[in-house]
């Protein structure tokens, strides 16, 4: 078996330890903005469309909506704060990707690929064009990303006009990079602030939020909540990795725990020692892989790698702080930037990834096409959210768009399995996974059954 890069330049374990002492246990997105207040619900209410959930896929349908129809009372309703999970502890990456990359997309619905990135592409310059038209502050930046292969077997991943190692190394300088992929349309953001300022701008357009205020049930189209019922015409769903409201949708996803780290603001010395002057998001071509990239004021965030699953579909504070997994990011980060030995990380957090078994969103209705649902974005859910939330508003309208006649739209992925065999089987899928990075890239036999029944995964 061989050794990935990050096991043949061991950071040393002092060292590692020295740069997680002091960070706190949080998203830094939300530590470093003030966070907006939503009212809880207080009363019975009625709506031509109640959704549910505050993230970014409930967000854009409430502002979506109302931008196709002003005078449509919408409602939204939050179980916690605005924000407060997936959409306030990712990366901040707005990729133009639908399907989880192209090969993914490509090898699920192979005549629609095209259709799909020319949505995906035009997704994103809409978003683009959303932050300017409400002036969003959100920290969109259009500096494209780097896909680095940190393994020889890599190299034969990458494209036609791949950048060789002092080509990639020239644009961000690590020693762990042997050559990459540059794409220059992808865009990063501050995920928090853009999910708060979505809030901000449904809001200003009429959309009632309500925060602190749980759906516990679904009774046609009424929701119930603590405070009361909300009686509805129309109801999308956003969700994300929680315990989905209809029944159908409960085996179709599992919450899967990320890790990210975030350092203190890099000195003018630092920053001179990697380069990066382009400030594009970075990732690596593992099966486990990591994710990186700049804030404003020259932090970097690390995550990656590990994709904890814990038994019983449940989303709990307390799987967050995984010593192992901060630890290990750590000294990945030590050997992937070995010039920023001494470097803090003033922020450590983990969220959970809504996976389903074909790691791109899947939609759908109920109730006779008056509910709708969007799940499943797999961690890519940054810039496909606000395709998802048009498809929603799409099925609800009954309309035949585009978009509604998908293939993509139209299929639904196999359901994982009950329990205990769910946890069988994400444990035996990492390992052969883990045993694929240490062996060339080479699939073994599961891998490539789950390849034939299209539930494989390759980042």
């Amino acid at each position: 078996m061989a050794l990935t890069a990050f096991e043949r330049n061991v950071a040393d374990a002092a060292t590692v330890t020295a740069a997680l002492n002091g960070s706190a246990l949080g998203s830094y997105w939300i530590d470093s903005v003030t966070r907006p207040t939503y009212p809880a619900l207080d009363a019975d209410a009625h709506a031509d469309l109640a959704i549910v959930g505050g993230g970014y896929s409930g967000l854009w349908t409430a502002l979506l909506a109302k931008e196709r129809d002003p005078d449509r009372d919408v409602i939204l309703l939050e179980g916690g704060r605005i924000g407060w999970a997936a959409s306030g502890r990712n990366g901040g990456f707005c990729e133009p990707s639908l399907t989880h990359g192209r090969s993914n997309g490509e090898r699920r619905w192979p005549d629609d690929i095209d259709a799909l990135d020319a949505l995906g592409e035009d997704n994103l310059a809409e978003i683009e064009a959303t932050v300017a038209r409400y002036g969003m502050d959100v920290e969109f930046e259009r500096n494209g990303s780097l896909t680095v292969a940190v393994e020889p077997h890599q190299l034969d991943w990458l494209g036609e006009d791949a950048l060789d190692a002092a080509g990639v190394r020239a644009l961000v300088n690590s020693p762990t990079y042997l050559g990459g992929d540059h794409d220059a349309v992808g865009a990063l953001v501050h995920p928090f602030k853009l999910a708060a300022e979505l809030a901000r701008v449904a809001s200003e357009l009429g959309v009632r939020i309500h925060e602190r205020t749980p759906v516990r049930a679904l009774h046609g189209t009424d929701l119930v909540t603590d405070a009361g019922a909300v009686v509805a015409r129309r109801v999308a769903l956003g969700t994300n990795a929680f315990r989905p409201l209809l029944r159908r949708n409960r085996l179709m996803t599992v919450p899967v725990y990320d890790y990210v780290l975030v350092t203190e603001p890099l000195s003018d010395a630092h920053m001179a020692s990697i380069g990066w002057q382009g400030r594009q998001g970075v990732g690596d071509m593992g099966n486990q892989f990591h994710y990186y990239r700049l804030t404003a004021d020259n932090r970097i965030l690390f995550g990656g790698y590990d994709a904890i699953y814990h038994a019983g579909r449940r989303v709990r504070r307390e799987y967050e702080d995984r010593r192992e997994s901060f630890e290990r990011l750590a000294s990945h980060f030590l050997t992937t930037f070995p010039q920023l030995t001494g470097v803090k990380f003033t922020h450590r957090w983990a969220g959970a990834i809504d996976t389903c078994s074909r790691f791109s969103a899947f939609f759908g209705t109920a109730r006779g096409g008056a509910v709708a649902y969007a799940l499943g974005y797999t961690g890519l859910g940054v810039g496909a959210t606000r395709f998802g939330a048009n498809v929603m508003l799409d099925l609800l309208a009954g309309e035949s768009t585009e978009r509604t006649e998908l293939a993509m739209v139209r299929d639904r992925p196999l359901p994982f399995p009950p329990e205990p065999l769910t946890t069988v089987g994400v444990n035996l899928t990492r390992r052969s996974l883990n045993k694929a990075d240490h062996h060339r890239g080479k699939r073994d036999a599961l891998l490539r059954t789950l390849d034939a029944v299209g539930m494989g995964f390759d980042s």
